[in-house]
């Protein structure tokens, strides 16, 4: 093609030639440098047809897949979390116990997210030669104590070497048949709420120190609150691992609704970006009918309502009447 600057949408019919036969990947993805999670799963949920009696009832897009054993009084839930050295954790800051119970607590919550009760867990580690025995055991020794007080048990997993520390976690759990909380499910009216005050963990990883640096740490898995919201009849839920104006966002467009909130609790010296945008809080976003009963605390934790479902453009979120964007944390999103 000319270096002759082309005008008007000439430059739009020149593409295919520059592409040449990979053209048609390419065209796959409308913004190919600005590749986002949301894209990826959307096009990948497209490609994946789950059949007909497979026992899958929920796939790509929740916070677990959900699977019906024939006959069973009890779905099973299934979710798997990433832990990459240099993306999630840093050896300087992180001891090996705070990696191991963060490993786990990373799928414990979307467990809770969906109201169930874990059941046991699957660890992958990769290890790099630096990371010998004593880190070994100090991170088996955090994960193991968050699994006993979760009652999850460690079944088994992979071990492997490589560059640098990596660990992919599996977590099963279950939920009594039909009940599982889903993204899908918040209906105009609605309320919305969140459980704690958000940012400490943007707050804690900023300031490396105090209690914020504790909650991002050593994050707590809302698993009791959970469940009991699905017993209190929540319509939708999801936990806030990537901020709250992105989770809200793809809460509202499972759903196929909008929402309005008003600025959420804020985490002691959070701003109200990090309470908005910042990820890994791990706390419940959850929405119930309107006129539903919701305690101010649940055990001690907070339950505060931030705002109202609403007919609308999907995935819309209105903060105090203006439009918040999902600015919270995303693996491809160009910084």
């Amino acid at each position: 093609m000319s270096q002759k600057a082309l005008s008007g949408s000439s430059w739009l019919s020149a593409i295919p030639g520059v592409f040449g036969p990979h053209w048609k990947a390419v065209c796959a993805y409308p913004n190919l440098w600005e590749l986002t999670e949301e894209n990826i799963l959307e096009r990948l949920r497209r490609r994946v047809e789950i059949p007909r009696g497979s026992g899958v009832i929920a796939g790509i897009g929740d916070d677990c897949a959900i699977f019906r054993p024939r006959g069973a009084k009890e779905d099973l839930l299934f979710t798997t979390d990433l832990l990459i050295e240099g993306v999630h954790f840093e050896r300087a800051t992180h001891t090996p116990a705070m990696v191991g119970h963060k490993a786990l607590a990373r799928g414990l919550s979307d467990i809770a997210a969906m109201g169930g009760e874990p059941l046991f867990c699957l660890v992958s580690l990769a290890l790099p030669d630096a990371a010998g025995r004593r880190w070994v055991n100090q991170f088996y020794t955090g994960l193991l104590k968050l699994a006993k007080c979760a009652g999850t048990l460690l079944a088994g997993g992979d071990l492997a070497r490589a560059q640098r520390i990596l660990c992919d976690i599996v977590v099963a759990g279950s939920v009594p048949k039909g009940r599982a909380l889903r993204r899908n499910g918040a209906r105009a009216g609605d309320a919305i709420y969140v459980s704690g005050r958000l940012g400490g963990s943007a707050l804690g990883l900023e300031a490396k120190r105090g209690r914020a640096f504790e909650r991002h740490v050593w994050p707590e898995p809302r698993l009791a609150l959970g469940q009991y919201l699905r017993k209190l009849g929540a319509t939708a839920a999801m936990d806030i691992s990537d901020g709250l104006s992105l989770d809200l966002h793809r809460l509202a467009l499972a759903s196929r609704v909008s929402a309005e909130i008003e600025r959420p609790p804020a985490f002691p010296g959070a701003t109200i970006d990090q309470a908005l945008h910042g990820g890994e809080d791990y706390e419940l976003l959850f929405t119930v009918p309107a006129g539903t009963r919701v305690p101010p605390k649940f055990n001690g934790l907070e339950l505060t309502r931030i705002g109202r479902v609403r007919r609308g453009l999907a995935g819309r979120v209105l903060l105090d009447g203006r439009p918040l964007p999902a600015l919270g944390y995303d693996h491809f999103r160009r910084k």
